[in-house]
């Protein structure tokens, strides 16, 4: 069994700004109201630390390891809770180019593993909630001069 969240939006900036945005990990706490921090080489293979906050939830920190980071393109990174099996999670960021000095950002997650049935409710509810927050404050972010 696996849980997809997907979710989109338009933003008025070139790849390049939402890319830095995005990986501008150390302004983070300042921004961003779902990922709250995060640290790590952005390399394939590398292990990030992050820490979330879905709303009305406590937060977690995890170590993902970096699948993908492809400059101003794609930003993927693999976690597990525990133990492999028990809830794994492959998060991706992509940005789109639409027409001049848009993009189309989408930011969504694969659930699979033990726990997914029982956490379903949560990850379609404060987790997708927390996923539409970032992506409403990296769109403010990457638009502002």
């Amino acid at each position: 069994m696996t849980t997809t969240i997907e979710t989109e939006i338009d933003i008025l900036a070139h790849p390049e700004r939402v890319w830095a945005v995005l990986t501008g990990f150390p302004a983070y706490p300042a921004w961003n109201p779902f990922i709250v921090s995060i640290s790590g080489p952005l390399r394939p293979g590398a292990r990030l630390s992050v820490s979330i906050r879905p709303p009305g939830q406590a937060g977690m920190a995890f170590k993902p390891r970096v699948l993908v980071a492809d400059n101003a393109r794609e930003l993927r990174w693999k976690g597990r809770f525990l133990v492999p099996g028990l809830l794994d999670g492959e998060h991706y960021f992509r940005i789109l180019p639409q027409a001049e000095g848009r993009v189309k950002f989408v930011h969504g997650e694969h659930f699979s593993g033990l726990l997914e049935p029982f956490l379903r409710r949560s990850l379609q509810g404060a987790t997708r909630q927390g996923f539409l927050a970032m992506n409403a404050a990296l769109k403010a972010r990457a638009e502002a001069p």
